[in-house]
């Protein structure tokens, strides 16, 4: 009998040479990103203070391929591209007729899927002559991931992490120090945004929103300086894609394609890379009953609860407006362990798709996502990153689906990162420390009366 494998490999030369872009194939136009101040549609130069050119172009683009710099892809050799694994064991161990695939970004320097667009844009601001780059991380991943990147292109890295998670993963916080990085808490004294809360709110945990006010004002009030962001933007899941480009061709090699494909989202960054070059297979007709499941905790449900209009993509007010599922750019998320799905709002285009009812969604409690990380981590050996537990929850759930159906299903998921700098959670959870924040409605309600008027 031949054997089965396990994992599927690429080889350095399969590096996918071009990023895929959405925006060419969504149903509709996208809406317009309004000016903060005017609600007019803003221009190059509304994004210049902030974002190299290059990068700006990339946010409006409507090519559906972009080259993916030499340079960049250099260093995408270090770990892309990632293994597919087949879930072999979880499978016996559910007792499933399904197949279950999952793309594994763990195998990055930072470990998880944020260097796919943390070396890009440290690359292009580096071409443009910047020399700091400033920006937010909740959990750590995406300030480990610029940390890394800005470190290989010599530029500095200043990061506002979110203090909840600042007290809670402490080896992240040595991580992007041992990168060269300066880690400040946030809320933090730094900026007029961080005193503003501080003010209001003393004890603050912080949130991605907050974090992001302080990074784009340090930013803006600097001329050597550029913000980098690690999801939501149209440029960071494009240079996300490079997971799913990866994914087809290891999917060809397993003789099977996805009946649905799964990922957690916070802004949209993992769940984007590894879906959307499914999703224009379903765009263009190809594979018209392909599923898609976005993946979000209960305590922080923008795609199930959330209002889809334009808000602020940070707290204070200083980012561009977006129509996209929001919250409330006001609202501060419960402390789960999952910090880097504590937002308030979703990409433009995931929203978009979800509104057009393209993509599903799905909001998991803590403790039944750590119940799946941990049959995860029994059968297959790797213990996830808390985020990325959310679509593992929604993996075994539709296996679990497909045997009582009697069916056959091929499901694919993304696991986003690591969890081995997050065992404080898994700490929590066997302690019976875990707790399951109730979807904040009162809260939600409150911040959804301060969205901003567009006309």
């Amino acid at each position: 009998m031949a054997e089965e494998p396990t994992k599927y490999l690429l080889k350095e030369r399969d590096i996918p040479t071009h990023w895929y872009n959405i925006l060419a194939d969504l149903p509709s136009p996208p809406p317009p990103v309004l000016h903060p101040g005017t609600g007019q549609p803003i221009g190059p130069a509304d994004l210049a203070p902030l974002f190299p050119i290059e990068l700006i172009k990339q946010e409006v683009s409507t090519e559906r391929e972009v080259p993916i710099p030499g340079e960049v892809r250099e260093i995408y050799k270090l770990w892309r591209p990632s293994p597919l694994y087949r879930a072999r064991r979880l499978e016996r161990a559910l007792d499933t007729p399904a197949h279950i695939y999952y793309k594994y970004e763990g195998v990055s320097p930072a470990g998880s899927h944020k260097p796919n667009t943390a070396v890009a844009q440290a690359y292009y601001n580096k071409q443009e002559g910047m020399k700091r780059l400033a920006t937010e991380t909740g959990a750590g991943q995406w300030g480990s991931a610029l940390a890394l990147a800005c470190g290989l292109f010599g530029l500095e890295c200043t990061v506002y992490m979110v203090k909840v998670s600042y007290q809670q993963k402490p080896y992240r916080r040595s991580m992007m120090q041992t990168y060269g990085a300066e880690v400040i808490p946030s809320p933090s004294d730094r900026t007029n945004a961080g005193r503003k809360v501080l003010g209001e709110h003393a004890d603050s945990p912080g949130s991605l929103g907050i974090a992001i006010s302080e990074a784009v004002e340090d930013a803006a009030t600097h001329d050597d300086t550029h913000y980098a962001l690690g999801s939501v933007l149209n440029h960071v899941l494009l240079h996300q894609t490079v997971i799913g480009l990866e994914a087809k061709k290891q999917m060809e090699m397993a003789g099977e394609y996805p009946d649905v494909v799964i990922g957690c989202v916070g802004g949209g960054s993992n769940f984007a890379g590894l879906a959307y070059p499914f999703v224009r297979d379903k765009l263009t007709g190809a594979q018209p009953k392909l599923r898609f499941l976005a993946t979000e905790p209960e305590s922080c449900p923008t795609l199930t609860r959330g209002e889809y209009t334009y808000d602020f993509g940070d707290t204070v007010g200083l980012t561009p407006l977006v129509k996209m599922y929001t919250l409330g750019h006001s609202f501060v998320p419960p402390e789960i362990h999952a910090g880097g799905l504590r937002y308030h709002g979703d990409a433009p285009s995931l929203s978009q798709l979800v509104h057009e009812k393209v993509i599903e969604a799905a909001a998991y409690h803590q403790r039944a996502s750590f119940d799946a990380a941990v049959q995860f981590a029994r059968a297959e050996g790797v213990i996830p990153a808390p985020e990325a537990s959310h679509a593992i929850r929604a993996a075994i759930d539709e296996a679990l689906q497909a045997r009582e159906a009697g069916e056959r299903r091929t499901i694919l998921f993304n696991l986003s990162g690591h969890g081995f700098f997050d065992m404080a959670a898994y700490d929590a959870y066997f302690a019976g420390k875990l707790e399951d924040y109730a979807y904040p409605r009162e809260k939600v309600e409150e911040a959804l009366q301060h969205l901003p008027k567009v006309g």
